[in-house]
Protein backbone atom coordinates (compact mmCIF):
# COMPACT_ATOMS: atom_id res chain seq x y z
CA UNK A 1 0.00 0.00 0.00
CA UNK A 2 2.77 2.42 0.90
CA UNK A 3 4.52 1.52 -2.35
CA UNK A 4 1.54 2.76 -4.37
CA UNK A 5 1.00 5.77 -2.12
CA UNK A 6 4.57 7.03 -2.49
CA UNK A 7 4.56 6.21 -6.21
CA UNK A 8 1.48 8.48 -6.53
CA UNK A 9 3.08 11.24 -4.41
CA UNK A 10 6.27 11.11 -6.46
CA UNK A 11 4.46 11.28 -9.82
CA UNK A 12 1.94 13.98 -8.87
CA UNK A 13 3.75 16.17 -6.36
CA UNK A 14 7.45 15.23 -6.60
CA UNK A 15 7.25 14.45 -2.88
CA UNK A 16 10.78 14.46 -1.32
CA UNK A 17 12.05 10.96 -0.55
CA UNK A 18 9.17 9.23 -2.33
CA UNK A 19 11.53 7.67 -4.87
CA UNK A 20 13.12 5.62 -2.09
CA UNK A 21 10.15 3.27 -2.28
CA UNK A 22 11.12 2.39 -5.85
CA UNK A 23 14.30 0.75 -4.55
CA UNK A 24 14.04 -2.93 -3.69
CA UNK A 25 16.81 -2.81 -1.09
CA UNK A 26 15.15 0.05 0.80
CA UNK A 27 11.78 -1.68 0.95
CA UNK A 28 13.40 -4.99 1.95
CA UNK A 29 15.31 -3.28 4.77
CA UNK A 30 12.13 -1.58 5.94
CA UNK A 31 10.23 -4.90 5.74
CA UNK A 32 12.65 -6.71 8.03
CA UNK A 33 12.65 -3.80 10.51
CA UNK A 34 8.84 -3.70 10.57
CA UNK A 35 8.44 -7.46 10.95
CA UNK A 36 11.06 -7.64 13.71
CA UNK A 37 9.47 -4.71 15.53
CA UNK A 38 5.99 -6.20 15.26
CA UNK A 39 6.99 -9.66 16.51
CA UNK A 40 9.03 -8.25 19.40
CA UNK A 41 6.43 -5.71 20.54
CA UNK A 42 3.10 -7.28 19.61
CA UNK A 43 4.37 -10.83 20.13
CA UNK A 44 4.26 -10.31 23.89
CA UNK A 45 0.64 -9.09 23.64
CA UNK A 46 -0.36 -12.14 21.60
CA UNK A 47 1.35 -14.48 24.09
CA UNK A 48 -0.57 -12.87 26.95
CA UNK A 49 -3.80 -13.32 25.00
CA UNK A 50 -3.00 -17.02 24.46
CA UNK A 51 -2.21 -17.42 28.16
CA UNK A 52 -5.39 -15.63 29.23
CA UNK A 53 -7.47 -17.95 27.06
CA UNK A 54 -5.59 -21.02 28.28
CA UNK A 55 -4.38 -21.90 24.79
CA UNK A 56 -1.56 -24.06 26.09
CA UNK A 57 0.35 -27.08 24.86
CA UNK A 58 -0.72 -30.49 26.13
CA UNK A 59 2.45 -32.57 26.29
CA UNK A 60 2.49 -36.29 25.55
CA UNK A 61 4.72 -38.25 27.92
CA UNK A 62 7.70 -39.27 25.79
CA UNK A 63 10.09 -39.77 28.68
CA UNK A 64 12.21 -36.75 27.75
CA UNK A 65 14.06 -34.64 30.30
CA UNK A 66 12.34 -31.32 31.08
CA UNK A 67 9.22 -32.36 29.19
CA UNK A 68 6.79 -31.78 32.05
CA UNK A 69 8.00 -28.18 32.44
CA UNK A 70 6.66 -27.34 28.99
CA UNK A 71 3.09 -28.30 29.84
CA UNK A 72 0.74 -25.33 29.53
CA UNK A 73 3.16 -23.23 27.45
CA UNK A 74 1.09 -21.13 25.01
CA UNK A 75 0.88 -22.58 21.52
CA UNK A 76 -0.55 -21.30 18.19
CA UNK A 77 2.34 -18.82 18.23
CA UNK A 78 2.55 -19.25 14.47
CA UNK A 79 -0.01 -16.44 14.39
CA UNK A 80 2.84 -14.10 15.39
CA UNK A 81 4.91 -15.26 12.40
CA UNK A 82 1.98 -14.97 9.97
CA UNK A 83 0.98 -11.46 11.07
CA UNK A 84 4.61 -10.34 11.31
CA UNK A 85 5.09 -11.42 7.70
CA UNK A 86 1.87 -10.27 6.05
CA UNK A 87 1.65 -6.76 7.54
CA UNK A 88 5.00 -5.53 6.08
CA UNK A 89 4.27 -7.32 2.79
CA UNK A 90 0.87 -5.62 2.44
CA UNK A 91 2.46 -2.25 3.22
CA UNK A 92 5.63 -2.46 1.12
CA UNK A 93 5.28 -5.01 -1.69
CA UNK A 94 3.75 -4.62 -5.15
CA UNK A 95 0.49 -6.44 -4.57
CA UNK A 96 -0.18 -6.96 -8.28
CA UNK A 97 2.91 -9.17 -8.50
CA UNK A 98 1.83 -12.77 -9.15
CA UNK A 99 4.58 -14.19 -6.94
CA UNK A 100 3.60 -12.02 -3.97
CA UNK A 101 -0.05 -13.00 -4.39
CA UNK A 102 0.92 -16.67 -4.53
CA UNK A 103 2.97 -16.38 -1.32
CA UNK A 104 0.17 -14.55 0.50
CA UNK A 105 -2.30 -17.29 -0.49
CA UNK A 106 0.20 -19.96 0.63
CA UNK A 107 0.70 -18.27 4.01
CA UNK A 108 -3.02 -17.92 4.68
CA UNK A 109 -4.03 -21.39 3.48
CA UNK A 110 -1.27 -23.30 5.29
CA UNK A 111 -1.84 -21.15 8.36
CA UNK A 112 -5.53 -22.04 8.26
CA UNK A 113 -4.79 -25.79 8.08
CA UNK A 114 -2.39 -25.50 11.02
CA UNK A 115 -4.83 -23.35 13.00
CA UNK A 116 -7.61 -25.93 12.61
CA UNK A 117 -5.20 -28.67 13.70
CA UNK A 118 -4.14 -26.72 16.81
CA UNK A 119 -7.76 -25.82 17.61
CA UNK A 120 -8.79 -29.49 17.63
CA UNK A 121 -5.83 -30.42 19.83
CA UNK A 122 -6.48 -27.68 22.39
CA UNK A 123 -10.22 -27.13 22.51
CA UNK A 124 -11.45 -30.57 21.49
CA UNK A 125 -8.81 -32.27 23.68
CA UNK A 126 -7.83 -34.53 20.80
CA UNK A 127 -4.04 -34.97 20.84
CA UNK A 128 -4.04 -36.26 17.26
CA UNK A 129 -5.48 -32.99 15.98
CA UNK A 130 -6.75 -32.74 12.41
CA UNK A 131 -6.85 -36.13 10.72
CA UNK A 132 -3.89 -36.75 8.46
CA UNK A 133 -6.05 -37.24 5.38
CA UNK A 134 -7.56 -33.77 5.78
CA UNK A 135 -4.13 -32.18 6.28
CA UNK A 136 -2.83 -33.85 3.13
CA UNK A 137 -6.00 -32.87 1.24
CA UNK A 138 -5.44 -29.20 2.14
CA UNK A 139 -1.81 -29.40 1.07
CA UNK A 140 -2.82 -31.12 -2.18
CA UNK A 141 -5.29 -28.34 -3.01
CA UNK A 142 -2.62 -25.70 -2.37
CA UNK A 143 -0.11 -27.67 -4.45
CA UNK A 144 -2.56 -27.92 -7.35
CA UNK A 145 -3.19 -24.17 -7.17
CA UNK A 146 0.51 -23.25 -6.99
CA UNK A 147 1.46 -25.69 -9.74
CA UNK A 148 -1.33 -24.47 -12.04
CA UNK A 149 -0.42 -20.80 -11.53
CA UNK A 150 3.30 -21.39 -12.10
CA UNK A 151 2.58 -23.39 -15.25
CA UNK A 152 -0.31 -21.50 -16.86
CA UNK A 153 -0.15 -17.87 -15.65
CA UNK A 154 1.20 -15.56 -18.40
CA UNK A 155 3.25 -13.47 -15.95
CA UNK A 156 5.39 -16.43 -14.89
CA UNK A 157 8.21 -16.15 -17.43
CA UNK A 158 11.99 -16.42 -17.74
CA UNK A 159 14.76 -14.96 -19.87
CA UNK A 160 17.67 -17.16 -20.86
CA UNK A 161 21.16 -15.84 -21.44
CA UNK A 162 22.22 -15.84 -25.08
CA UNK A 163 25.59 -17.24 -26.06
CA UNK A 164 26.74 -14.18 -28.03
CA UNK A 165 29.63 -14.34 -30.45
CA UNK A 166 32.21 -11.58 -30.29
CA UNK A 167 31.16 -8.37 -32.04
CA UNK A 168 32.53 -4.89 -32.39
CA UNK A 169 29.13 -3.39 -31.74
CA UNK A 170 28.42 -2.65 -28.03
CA UNK A 171 25.71 -4.86 -26.55
CA UNK A 172 23.37 -3.71 -23.79
CA UNK A 173 22.62 -5.95 -20.82
CA UNK A 174 19.04 -6.38 -22.07
CA UNK A 175 20.32 -7.81 -25.37
CA UNK A 176 22.27 -10.51 -23.56
CA UNK A 177 19.00 -12.29 -22.68
CA UNK A 178 16.24 -13.73 -24.81
CA UNK A 179 12.80 -12.09 -24.71
CA UNK A 180 10.45 -13.14 -21.90
CA UNK A 181 8.86 -16.50 -22.53
CA UNK A 182 6.78 -19.16 -20.80
CA UNK A 183 9.01 -22.02 -19.78
CA UNK A 184 9.22 -25.00 -17.45
CA UNK A 185 12.95 -24.54 -17.06
CA UNK A 186 14.47 -24.93 -13.63
CA UNK A 187 17.99 -24.89 -12.20
CA UNK A 188 19.89 -28.14 -11.81
CA UNK A 189 22.91 -27.64 -9.54
CA UNK A 190 26.54 -28.54 -10.29
CA UNK A 191 26.04 -28.96 -14.05
CA UNK A 192 27.76 -26.66 -16.55
CA UNK A 193 24.54 -26.02 -18.47
CA UNK A 194 22.52 -25.77 -15.29
CA UNK A 195 19.07 -25.57 -16.86
CA UNK A 196 16.67 -28.49 -16.84
CA UNK A 197 13.32 -28.46 -18.61
CA UNK A 198 10.50 -30.54 -17.15
CA UNK A 199 9.20 -31.06 -20.67
CA UNK A 200 12.25 -33.26 -21.33
CA UNK A 201 10.61 -35.88 -19.13
CA UNK A 202 8.05 -36.37 -21.89
CA UNK A 203 9.55 -35.09 -25.16
CA UNK A 204 12.12 -37.90 -25.28
CA UNK A 205 9.14 -40.12 -26.06
CA UNK A 206 7.64 -37.73 -28.60
CA UNK A 207 8.03 -33.95 -29.19
CA UNK A 208 4.24 -33.72 -29.45
CA UNK A 209 3.95 -34.51 -25.73
CA UNK A 210 5.40 -31.15 -24.70
CA UNK A 211 1.90 -29.66 -24.37
CA UNK A 212 1.18 -32.24 -21.65
CA UNK A 213 4.12 -31.20 -19.46
CA UNK A 214 1.67 -29.91 -16.85
CA UNK A 215 0.76 -33.54 -16.11
CA UNK A 216 4.31 -33.99 -14.80
CA UNK A 217 5.04 -30.48 -13.48
CA UNK A 218 1.98 -30.02 -11.24
CA UNK A 219 2.34 -33.38 -9.39
CA UNK A 220 6.01 -32.56 -8.73
CA UNK A 221 4.97 -29.19 -7.25
CA UNK A 222 2.36 -30.93 -5.07
CA UNK A 223 4.94 -33.44 -3.82
CA UNK A 224 7.47 -30.71 -2.95
CA UNK A 225 4.94 -28.65 -0.99
CA UNK A 226 3.64 -31.68 0.95
CA UNK A 227 7.16 -32.98 1.68
CA UNK A 228 8.66 -29.67 2.85
CA UNK A 229 5.66 -28.60 4.94
CA UNK A 230 5.60 -31.96 6.73
CA UNK A 231 9.38 -31.81 7.16
CA UNK A 232 9.06 -28.45 8.91
CA UNK A 233 6.24 -29.88 11.04
CA UNK A 234 8.42 -32.78 12.22
CA UNK A 235 11.34 -30.45 12.93
CA UNK A 236 9.25 -28.37 15.32
CA UNK A 237 9.94 -30.53 18.36
CA UNK A 238 12.29 -28.57 20.59
CA UNK A 239 12.64 -24.87 21.43
CA UNK A 240 13.94 -22.74 18.56
CA UNK A 241 14.83 -25.56 16.17
CA UNK A 242 12.21 -25.04 13.45
CA UNK A 243 12.19 -21.21 13.57
CA UNK A 244 15.98 -20.84 13.56
CA UNK A 245 16.63 -23.46 10.88
CA UNK A 246 13.88 -21.98 8.69
CA UNK A 247 15.26 -18.45 9.01
CA UNK A 248 18.60 -19.69 7.62
CA UNK A 249 16.90 -21.41 4.67
CA UNK A 250 14.69 -18.40 3.89
CA UNK A 251 17.63 -15.96 3.90
CA UNK A 252 19.46 -18.20 1.40
CA UNK A 253 16.36 -18.28 -0.81
CA UNK A 254 16.24 -14.47 -0.56
CA UNK A 255 19.73 -14.33 -2.09
CA UNK A 256 18.56 -16.59 -4.92
CA UNK A 257 15.53 -14.34 -5.50
CA UNK A 258 17.66 -11.21 -5.57
CA UNK A 259 20.26 -12.48 -8.07
CA UNK A 260 17.62 -14.18 -10.26
CA UNK A 261 15.63 -10.93 -10.43
CA UNK A 262 18.64 -8.77 -11.31
CA UNK A 263 19.79 -8.61 -14.93
CA UNK A 264 23.40 -7.78 -14.09
CA UNK A 265 23.90 -10.56 -11.55
CA UNK A 266 21.99 -13.08 -13.67
CA UNK A 267 24.37 -12.30 -16.51
CA UNK A 268 27.46 -12.48 -14.28
CA UNK A 269 26.43 -15.80 -12.71
CA UNK A 270 25.22 -17.18 -16.04
CA UNK A 271 21.79 -18.08 -14.68
CA UNK A 272 18.29 -17.54 -16.03
CA UNK A 273 16.75 -14.15 -15.33
CA UNK A 274 13.24 -14.35 -13.85
CA UNK A 275 11.29 -11.12 -14.46
CA UNK A 276 9.35 -9.73 -11.47
CA UNK A 277 10.87 -12.26 -9.05
CA UNK A 278 12.92 -9.57 -7.30
CA UNK A 279 9.75 -8.55 -5.45
CA UNK A 280 9.94 -11.87 -3.58
CA UNK A 281 12.88 -10.35 -1.67
CA UNK A 282 10.34 -8.13 0.15
CA UNK A 283 8.40 -11.18 1.29
CA UNK A 284 11.59 -13.00 2.28
CA UNK A 285 12.76 -9.99 4.32
CA UNK A 286 9.44 -9.79 6.17
CA UNK A 287 9.31 -13.56 6.71
CA UNK A 288 12.91 -13.68 7.98
CA UNK A 289 12.26 -10.80 10.37
CA UNK A 290 9.15 -12.52 11.71
CA UNK A 291 11.02 -15.80 12.26
CA UNK A 292 13.94 -14.11 14.01
CA UNK A 293 11.58 -12.01 16.12
CA UNK A 294 9.63 -15.14 17.06
CA UNK A 295 12.89 -16.72 18.23
CA UNK A 296 13.05 -14.04 20.95
CA UNK A 297 10.20 -15.90 22.65
CA UNK A 298 10.80 -19.40 21.30
CA UNK A 299 14.43 -20.01 22.31
CA UNK A 300 15.03 -22.20 25.37
CA UNK A 301 13.14 -22.03 27.64
CA UNK A 302 10.33 -21.16 25.23
CA UNK A 303 7.52 -18.89 26.37
CA UNK A 304 5.48 -19.78 23.27
CA UNK A 305 5.32 -22.60 20.72
CA UNK A 306 4.47 -22.02 17.07
CA UNK A 307 2.23 -25.08 16.85
CA UNK A 308 1.14 -26.48 13.50
CA UNK A 309 -0.12 -22.97 12.72
CA UNK A 310 3.50 -21.95 12.35
CA UNK A 311 5.31 -25.10 11.26
CA UNK A 312 3.01 -25.98 8.35
CA UNK A 313 3.07 -22.36 7.20
CA UNK A 314 6.86 -22.20 7.34
CA UNK A 315 7.28 -25.38 5.30
CA UNK A 316 4.71 -24.37 2.70
CA UNK A 317 6.21 -20.90 2.22
CA UNK A 318 9.77 -22.25 1.90
CA UNK A 319 8.64 -24.78 -0.72
CA UNK A 320 6.77 -22.17 -2.77
CA UNK A 321 9.65 -19.65 -2.65
CA UNK A 322 12.04 -22.38 -3.87
CA UNK A 323 9.64 -23.19 -6.74
CA UNK A 324 9.24 -19.52 -7.64
CA UNK A 325 13.00 -18.88 -7.87
CA UNK A 326 13.38 -22.24 -9.66
CA UNK A 327 15.72 -23.74 -7.08
CA UNK A 328 13.47 -26.61 -6.00
CA UNK A 329 16.11 -29.19 -6.97
CA UNK A 330 18.32 -27.64 -4.28
CA UNK A 331 15.76 -28.36 -1.55
CA UNK A 332 17.41 -31.66 -0.42
CA UNK A 333 20.60 -29.69 0.24
CA UNK A 334 19.22 -26.35 1.43
CA UNK A 335 16.48 -27.94 3.56
CA UNK A 336 18.73 -30.77 4.69
CA UNK A 337 17.57 -30.38 8.30
CA UNK A 338 13.98 -31.03 7.25
CA UNK A 339 15.13 -33.94 5.09
CA UNK A 340 17.05 -35.76 7.82
CA UNK A 341 14.20 -35.26 10.27
CA UNK A 342 11.78 -36.75 7.74
CA UNK A 343 14.09 -39.61 6.85
CA UNK A 344 14.74 -40.48 10.50
CA UNK A 345 11.01 -41.04 10.99
CA UNK A 346 10.64 -43.05 7.76
CA UNK A 347 13.68 -45.21 8.58
CA UNK A 348 12.59 -45.75 12.19
CA UNK A 349 9.03 -46.77 11.30
CA UNK A 350 10.11 -48.84 8.29
CA UNK A 351 12.78 -50.77 10.21
CA UNK A 352 10.44 -51.36 13.16
CA UNK A 353 7.74 -52.82 10.92
CA UNK A 354 10.27 -54.91 8.96
CA UNK A 355 11.88 -56.46 12.07
CA UNK A 356 8.51 -57.09 13.70
CA UNK A 357 7.35 -58.95 10.60
CA UNK A 358 10.58 -60.97 10.39
CA UNK A 359 11.25 -61.72 14.05
CA UNK A 360 8.02 -60.87 15.83
CA UNK A 361 9.77 -58.14 17.81
CA UNK A 362 10.08 -54.63 16.41
CA UNK A 363 13.54 -53.06 16.66
CA UNK A 364 14.62 -49.44 16.40
CA UNK A 365 17.63 -47.79 14.81
CA UNK A 366 17.29 -44.52 16.73
CA UNK A 367 16.44 -44.22 20.39
CA UNK A 368 13.57 -42.01 19.27
CA UNK A 369 12.43 -40.23 16.11
CA UNK A 370 12.51 -37.53 14.78
CA UNK A 371 16.28 -37.27 15.03
CA UNK A 372 16.43 -34.39 17.53
CA UNK A 373 14.67 -36.58 20.11
CA UNK A 374 17.32 -39.25 19.54
CA UNK A 375 19.98 -36.83 20.77
CA UNK A 376 17.80 -35.82 23.71
CA UNK A 377 17.61 -39.50 24.70
CA UNK A 378 21.42 -39.62 24.51
CA UNK A 379 21.55 -36.90 27.16
CA UNK A 380 22.29 -33.80 25.06
CA UNK A 381 20.62 -30.62 26.29
CA UNK A 382 18.09 -29.31 23.80
CA UNK A 383 19.79 -25.92 23.47
CA UNK A 384 23.01 -27.69 22.41
CA UNK A 385 21.10 -29.81 19.88
CA UNK A 386 19.40 -26.72 18.42
CA UNK A 387 22.65 -24.76 18.15
CA UNK A 388 24.41 -27.61 16.36
CA UNK A 389 21.48 -28.08 13.98
CA UNK A 390 21.66 -24.34 13.22
CA UNK A 391 25.38 -24.66 12.44
CA UNK A 392 24.67 -27.54 10.07
CA UNK A 393 21.86 -25.46 8.52
CA UNK A 394 24.24 -22.55 7.90
CA UNK A 395 26.76 -24.90 6.28
CA UNK A 396 24.06 -26.35 4.00
CA UNK A 397 22.83 -22.84 3.08
CA UNK A 398 26.35 -21.71 2.15
CA UNK A 399 26.89 -24.85 0.08
CA UNK A 400 23.58 -24.17 -1.71
CA UNK A 401 24.60 -20.59 -2.54
CA UNK A 402 28.02 -21.77 -3.75
CA UNK A 403 26.31 -23.97 -6.37
CA UNK A 404 25.58 -20.77 -8.29
CA UNK A 405 29.22 -20.74 -9.39
CA UNK A 406 30.41 -24.36 -8.99
CA UNK A 407 29.42 -26.35 -12.08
Amino acid sequence: MLYYLFEFLEQKFQFPGATLFQFLTFRASLAIILSLSFTLICGRMIIRFLQANQIGESIRDLGLEGQSEKKGTPTMGGIIIILGTLLPVLLLAQLNNIYILLLIVTTLSMGAIGLIDDYIKIFKKDKEGLQGKFKIAGQLVLGLLVGSVLYFHPSVTVKEELRLISTEKPVSIQEVFTPEKKSTLTTIPLFKDNAFDYSDLLTWISPDLKKYTWLVFIPIVVFIIVAVSNGANLTDGIDGLAAGSSAIMVLALGIFAWVSGNLIFSNYLNIMYIPKVGEVVIFVAAFSGALIGFLWYNTYPATVFMGDTGSLTIGGVIAVIALIVRKELLIPLLCGIFLIENLSVVIQVGYFKYTRKKTGVGKRIFKMAPLHHHYQKLGFHESKIVTRFWIIGILLAVMSIVTLKIR
